[in-house]
């Protein structure tokens, strides 16, 4: 008891304030060189200072957090929460354990973190947020905003998962994090997939006239074959376009509006 009582000098404010802190200048101070080494050393830097009284093993810590670091943004509260348990716990001793733990994670909780929180949660929920929105019901934005407020009280929840649970948070289950993450981009493409014929509207306004005979090719060819055929086949060209990087985004967003206007105005569109 004596002994944790000595190492243990950091309070659940230290703590949070640690997780804000970085939070706040993850992005801010990114940069080519060791890119969110900064945001580590800002968001770190009161709780080691009262880690290492001494300015020399301040330092020397504080340097060593200025290291080469990056990865998804969320899943670094769980890696500096455990690096600051660690420096707590052993001091200076702790340095290399720290640099290897956070380089040898980053990458793999990376994939995670981009997996779930870049492309699956808002891709999903910013989807249904819109569609709900292209309706004219606000709910959708409420809920959001309100996810979002959740989010942000998770990931400083997450810095304190790290710094209680230390190494043994991604040891022991680092497996059951693959399965989840497999699990939920299965999930996350059936709901894109479902959303496709929602959002993505399409419509051939050409008639096929011959004699007497007038078949609208929309509804009478091509919704026979296969219901929203031409917004799949559209999303599927600009994920070809997008992944073959023979496109910017915004290259896409606006050959996309210059199509739609000149197929509108020739009646090869329509609303």
């Amino acid at each position: 008891m004596n002994s944790e009582e000595k190492t243990t000098v950091l309070s659940k404010k230290d703590i949070r304030t640690a997780a804000v802190r970085y939070m706040f200048m993850a992005c801010n101070t990114f940069n080519y060189e060791n890119q969110q080494g900064p945001a580590c050393v800002y968001g770190l830097s009161k709780a080691l200072r009262k880690i290492y009284p001494k300015d020399d093993e301040y330092l020397l810590s504080i340097n060593n957090q200025f290291k080469y670091f990056n990865t998804t943004t969320w899943m670094a509260n769980l890696l500096l929460g455990a690096s600051l348990a660690m420096e707590e716990k052993d001091g200076l001793e702790a340095l290399d354990t720290v640099q290897n733990f956070k380089t040898g994670m980053m990458g793999p909780l990376a994939g995670i973190g981009d997996t779930l929180i870049w492309v699956l949660y808002p891709t999903i929920m910013g989807s249904i947020a819109a569609y709900m929105g292209l309706q004219g019901n606000p709910t959708g934005a409420i809920i959001w905003l309100c996810l979002n407020i959740f989010f942000l009280l998770f990931r400083i929840k997450l810095f304190e998962i790290g710094y209680d649970s230390g190494l043994k948070l991604v040891t022991n289950l680092g497996e059951r994090i693959n399965i989840f993450t497999e699990a939920a981009s299965i999930m996350g493409l059936t709901v894109i997939g479902a959303l496709i014929p929602s959002v993505v509207v399409m419509k051939i306004g050409l008639v096929f006239t011959t004699g007497k005979v007038k078949m609208p090719i929309q509804s009478q060819i091509l919704d026979k074959i296969m219901p929203a055929l031409l917004p799949v086949l559209l999303t599927y060209v600009v994920y070809k376009l997008l992944v073959s990087k023979k496109m910017t985004v915004i290259q896409v967003i606006f050959a996309i509006i210059a199509l739609a206007l000149v197929c509108s105005f020739f009646g090869i569109l329509v609303v």
